[in-house]
């Protein structure tokens, strides 16, 4: 398998190369890919704009159609409107009186409200109505036109187009056509209302997107009822409206009026081209060349700069480094810049001036000066495991001593058996590691030789896991905190005392309590106790409490815990947790 390596190229091949790798080719990928995002995202977010503007112009036209066949709705609801359009009129002054009170009165509250309304105009066949004003009669005239023959086809309110000659020419204007046939015992006589909505209202609602592009309304006919554009007649003559219309690279925008108030299926169409849509990413097209042009050359300049300042310091340093293996010790003369190579090359000519020192005299007095430590550690360890056969045997065999004087008993003997056994295990520190089994045989012996002596004041009680009986501990790791709790904490108590010692095996850690119901410490002697251990290195006071300390920190790397709690006249408890090392 072929493994790429650099380890043979050249520093300043390595330097071209990264400059290519890292600087050159990521500069050109970063303003191609920039350019190409930020063109995508102006792209649609110009569409994303065009798309909510084409949407407003047809909620504006839906509410200005919605205001106009509200107002039909009402009208074709009013009572007194139909009322008085069905009534029969026995004199034109009877109609004129009707007219002025009811009719008037009532199309009147529109027009003023809404502004887009132009008029609002009533027709009607009752012969009795004098044509003029808001009503006028249904004539043949009215009767051959387009919108007459629509709405009589349908029971639905119908839009219509129509244009009128107006100050600046014609002028498109769309009207909402309604049957006023809304109660049954009102339907003697045909009516029609025709609201007209003004032409720039209409015009105000498509001037918001009429500069993006081409824009159409077109109706549930295919017929243009409303364009910008002015090579296309729509205003005089019905136009179909026809995707040829549009550019070939325009985007294209649709909104549609899914049956608008049941009055068709009518839409917006704006045709954009790209060009209109990536105007303005286009236009700083420069500016982004310019820019990638000085992202690369600036770069350029500057890493030539610096890769110079490199190489010629580190091929100086290496060339005196070759000279080092034939014992030229001569050093650099540029070893006063401050940066990382002048600090390398501060550092060799320190190295050259003083190697023969180190391997010569440092070096060696290292060696000595570690081993000397490692036999001091050593040293130190077995003095401790030595200060506590002295202080046991002293008192154990003062104990025998004096029951044996006072009594001739036979249990003396398995005294002195418990004695001896305590004393052989005690001198074999060559061996710094117990099982917790022959741990606990100790401990058990020195229990019966104390209880020996307390005779029925001292009880004790020990649970040990059965897992933990074949792990291995430190020799007389419990011995010394069963002693101290029998001699400190039972011995003083006027009544019985009690000793429970606790072996858990559990979570990869071995867990052991001594516990006894004795006299206790008060929290300023448990606090000189703790702070003896953590303080001071001699022996001193507590001899047992600090040989057992200082062992657990020299054989687990102070991976042990050591914690003691008491309280005066309620005992005192030691819980110590140390690795499971099998």
């Amino acid at each position: 398998m072929l493994k790429l390596s650099l380890n043979h190229v050249k520093l300043r091949d390595k330097m071209l190369l990264i400059y290519f790798l890292c600087v050159l080719i990521p500069i050109v990928l970063t303003n191609v890919i920039f350019y190409n995002v930020t063109t995508n995202n102006v792209k649609n977010q110009k569409m994303k704009d065009i798309a909510i503007t084409v949407e407003k112009a047809r909620n504006d036209l839906r509410s200005q159609i919605d205001i106009a066949l509200g107002i039909s709705s009402v009208l074709n609801t009013d009572y007194f409107l139909n009322e008085s359009l069905e009534r029969l009129y026995k004199t034109d002054s009877e109609y004129i009186a009707s007219y002025n009170t009811d009719i008037v009165w009532i199309l009147n509250k529109y027009s003023p409200v809404y502004k887009s309304i132009k008029q609002i105009t009533i027709y009607t066949d009752n012969p009795t109505i004098i044509g003029g004003g808001y009503v006028i009669p249904i004539t043949e005239k009215v009767e051959n036109s387009e919108w007459y023959r629509e709405i009589n086809q349908t029971s639905y309110p119908i839009v219509v187009r129509n244009s009128e000659l107006g100050a600046f020419g014609r002028e498109n204007m769309y009207s909402i056509i309604r049957k006023l046939n809304y109660s049954a015992d009102q339907n003697k006589w045909q009516k029609f209302v025709k609201i007209d909505i003004h032409a720039d209202a209409i015009g105000k609602v498509f001037s918001s997107i009429a500069l993006d592009g081409d824009v159409f309304l077109v109706d549930e006919d295919n017929i243009i009822q409303y364009s910008n554009r002015r090579d296309i007649d729509w205003v005089n003559q019905k136009a179909a409206y026809s995707p040829s219309y549009l550019a070939s690279d325009a985007f294209l925008f649709e909104e549609r009026y899914s049956n608008m108030n049941d009055i068709g299926d009518w839409k917006i169409v704006l045709a954009v081209s790209e060009e209109k849509v990536l105007e303005e990413v286009r236009k700083s097209r420069v500016s982004v060349y310019y820019l990638a042009l000085t992202n690369i050359l600036i770069p350029t300049l500057i890493i030539a700069w610096i890769m110079k300042s490199l190489s010629a310091r580190l091929v100086g340093l290496l060339r005196h480094m070759k000279k080092v293996k034939y014992g030229s010790f001569h050093t650099v003369a540029y070893g006063d810049h401050r940066d990382e190579i002048g600090q390398l090359t501060r550092e060799f000519n320190l190295m050259t001036l003083q190697i023969k020192t180190l391997i010569d005299d440092v070096y060696v007095a290292d060696i000595q000066k570690k081993d000397l430590e490692l036999k001091r550690n050593q040293a130190q360890l077995h003095a401790l495991q030595s200060q506590i056969n002295p202080h046991f045997l002293f008192n154990a065999l003062a104990t025998i001593r004096t029951r044996s004087m006072m009594k001739n008993e036979v249990e003396t003997a398995k005294i002195i058996h418990n004695m001896a056994k305590i004393f052989r295990k005690s001198l074999q520190w060559g061996k710094d590691w117990v099982s917790v089994r022959e741990e606990m045989d100790l401990v058990l012996c020195f229990l019966e030789i104390q209880k020996y002596r307390f005779a029925d004041k001292l009880n004790y009680q020990i649970e040990v896991d059965e897992s933990a009986y074949s792990c291995t501990i430190p020799k007389m790791m419990l011995q010394p905190l069963v002693e101290n709790a029998s001699i400190h904490g039972i011995e003083p108590l006027k009544e019985d005392g009690l000793i429970t010692i606790r072996i858990e095996h559990r979570d990869g850690s071995l867990y052991f309590s001594v516990k006894d119901n004795g006299v206790g410490m008060n929290e300023e002697e448990l606090g000189r106790m703790m702070r003896s251990l953590h303080e001071s290195e001699d022996m001193g006071d507590n001899v047992g409490i600090k040989n057992i300390y200082y062992r657990l920190q020299m054989y687990f790397n102070g991976e042990a815990d050591f914690e003691i709690t008491s309280s005066p006249g309620e005992g005192t408890l030691v819980h110590i947790r140390v690795p499971d090392r099998g």
